[in-house]
């Protein structure tokens, strides 16, 4: 599983496993977790980069019908995940 390293500005760095990625919209996604336990919390984050810049910009998707349909996208893509 993919390791990657956040930098929030002022804060310490966050390391997250990628679980899976899409686009839908034109709009890229993935789906991280801070663990690779079973339980483990997920978030979904949305890149707000724009084209060419040489790193990512991540938010967490917290808008409930954005939320919802993306999370649907990725259970479909993984069959043995929850994200209820």
């Amino acid at each position: 599983m993919e390791k990657i390293v956040f930098q929030p500005e002022g804060e310490d760095p966050v390391e997250f496993y990628v679980l899976e990625q899409t686009r839908i919209g034109g709009i890229d996604y993935i789906l991280v977790t801070d663990t690779e336990e079973d339980d483990a919390e997920a978030l979904i984050l949305r890149d707000r980069s724009q084209s060419g810049e040489a790193e990512a910009l991540y938010e967490i998707v917290t808008e409930d019908e954005e939320l919802n349909a993306v999370a649907a996208v990725f259970e479909n893509m993984l069959e043995d995940v929850d994200l209820s």
